[in-house]
C-alpha cells in the first residue's frame, strides 16, 4: 500500500508539471485502491480535505481520478462530491451515475443548472427519485426524457406518467418506453391506443388485458368526438349516405371524389363514399381514419388501385380529422407510403374480403400477415 503523506499530496498539488501531475494522480488512486480501507478515521479526514482544497486547481487528468476514485465511496464528504458533480462533465460523470452521497436538492441544481450532458447522465442513475424525475422532464428535453423513460430504475409518479402519456402523441419515440413502464395504467394504454403504432397496438392488445370491446368503445368514441354524435340525428346521416347511394349508382365515385371531400372537410362523406365502393361498413372505414399508421387504410385504398400520389393525399387528410393528432412530419407521411407500396395487391383483395364477413378488423390483418 502507498503510505500516506499529506505533505507530499499538498506539494504535488501545487506543481505544475506533467510528471507531478501524473504522480499525484498514480497517488490518489493506489489511496483509493483496494487496500484503501487500510487508512485510520484520522487519515482519511485528511485526505478528504486535502482534496477539496486541490480539486478547484487541479489538472483535469487529476480531477478524473479523483471523481472515480470517489463515485462509489459511501463516505466522501457531500461538500466535495457535489464540487465534482458540477465540474465538467468528463469529471462529473461518474459521480452524477454512481454516487449515492448526491442527495436529490443537489441533482436538481444541477440539472437545472448544468448541461444536457449532465442531465442525461442523472437519467441513468441507478436510482432516480420522483423528484429527480420530475426536474428532468421538466427540462422538456425529448432526449432527456427518453433516456430515463428506457432506465428501469426510475421512479416516475402518477401525476408525470400521464402527462407523458398525452406527451407521447407528438413524441413518437416516448411511445414504446412509455408502454414498458411498469407506472403505466391499463386506461393510460387505452388512451394511447389511437396514436401508436401497428406494432405498440398489438402490444397493447396481448400485455395490458385490453380486450377487442374495449378498442372498439374507444374507437366508437373517438368517431364521435370526429365527425360529431349522430345518434338522434337521422336525417343528417341519412343525407350524406343518401349522395354516396346515389353517386356509387351512377358510378361517379373515384378517388379524386373521396379526396375532395376529405379535403373539404367532409369526412363522414369520404367514409361513405370508400364504405360503398369497397363495400364494407361505415363504422369501419372511420377506424381507417382515425388509426394513426394507416394501414387498413392503405389496405383498403390497394384495393380500390388508388396510385402511391392518391393514397398520400388520403394519408394526410385523415391524419388531420383525428381527434388525437400526432406530429404532422415527413417521416410518418414517408412510412406510410413505404407501408402502402408494400402491400400486395392480391393480399390487400383477401383482407377486404375476410372484413366483409368477419368484425375482427385486427385479426383479419394479423392473420395475413400484412402487419
Amino acid at each position: 500500500m502507498t503510505s500516506f503523506d499529506s505533505n507530499y499530496l499538498l506539494e504535488l498539488a501545487r506543481e505544475r508539471s506533467a510528471a507531478s501531475r501524473s504522480e499525484l494522480a498514480a497517488t490518489v488512486s493506489d489511496l483509493f485502491a483496494g487496500d484503501g480501507d487500510q487508512l485510520t478515521d484520522r487519515e482519511r479526514a485528511l485526505m478528504f480535505e486535502i482534496l477539496h482544497r486541490i480539486v478547484k486547481d487541479a489538472e483535469m487528468e487529476v480531477r478524473k481520478v479523483i471523481s472515480s476514485r470517489l463515485a462509489d465511496n459511501k463516505d466522501a464528504p457531500s461538500e466535495l462530491i457535489e464540487l465534482l458533480g458540477n465540474d465538467d462533465i468528463e469529471v462529473a460523470y461518474p459521480i452524477l451515475t454512481e454516487s449515492t452521497v448526491l442527495q436529490d436538492a443537489s441533482l436538481i441544481e444541477i440539472i437545472r443548472n448544468r448541461t444536457l450532458e449532465h442531465q442525461m447522465a442523472v437519467a441513468i442513475r441507478h436510482n432516480v427519485s420522483e423528484n429527480v424525475t420530475d426536474a428532468l422532464v421538466e427540462t422538456g428535453d425529448e432526449r432527456v426524457i427518453k433516456t430515463l423513460l428506457q432506465n428501469e430504475n426510475a421512479d416516475i409518479s402518477n401525476a408525470t406518467m400521464e402527462f407523458l402519456v398525452e406527451q407521447s402523441q407528438r413524441v413518437d419515440s416516448f411511445q414504446e418506453p412509455i408502454l414498458l413502464r411498469k407506472e403505466l395504467r391499463p386506461e393510460m394504454a387505452k388512451r394511447m391506443y389511437l396514436w401508436v403504432s401497428a406494432a405498440l397496438r398489438k402490444y397493447i392488445v396481448d400485455n395490458t388485458g385490453i380486450n377487442l370491446g374495449d378498442i372498439d368503445d374507444l374507437i366508437e368514441d373517438a368517431v364521435f368526438e370526429t365527425v360529431g354524435d349522430q345518434r338522434g340525428r337521422e336525417a343528417n346521416a341519412t343525407k350524406s349516405e343518401q349522395l354516396a347511394d346515389e353517386l356509387s349508382k351512377d358510378g361517379a365515385v373515384s378517388p379524386e371524389l373521396m379526396i375532395r371531400a376529405l379535403q373539404d372537410g367532409e369526412v363522414r362523406l369520404f367514409v361513405n363514399l370508400m364504405s360503398r365502393s369497397a363495400k364494407l361498413r361505415d363504422e369501419l372505414v372511420m377506424r381507417f381514419v382515425l388509426e394513426p399508421g394507416g394501414e387498413g387504410l392503405a389496405v383498403a385504398c390497394k384495393a380500390l388501385n388508388l396510385s402511391d400520389y392518391e393514397y398520400q393525399r388520403v394519408f394526410s387528410y385523415c391524419q388531420k380529422a383525428r381527434p388525437s393528432k400526432g406530429k404532422d412530419s415527413e417521416q410518418s407521411v414517408a412510412a406510410a407510403i413505404k407501408f402502402f407500396r408494400n402491400v400486395d395487391k392480391d393480399s390487400a383483395n383477401e383482407v377486404v374480403k375476410r372484413w366483409r364477413r368477419d368484425k375482427n378488423y385486427l385479426s383479419a390483418l394479423r392473420d395475413l400477415d400484412v402487419i
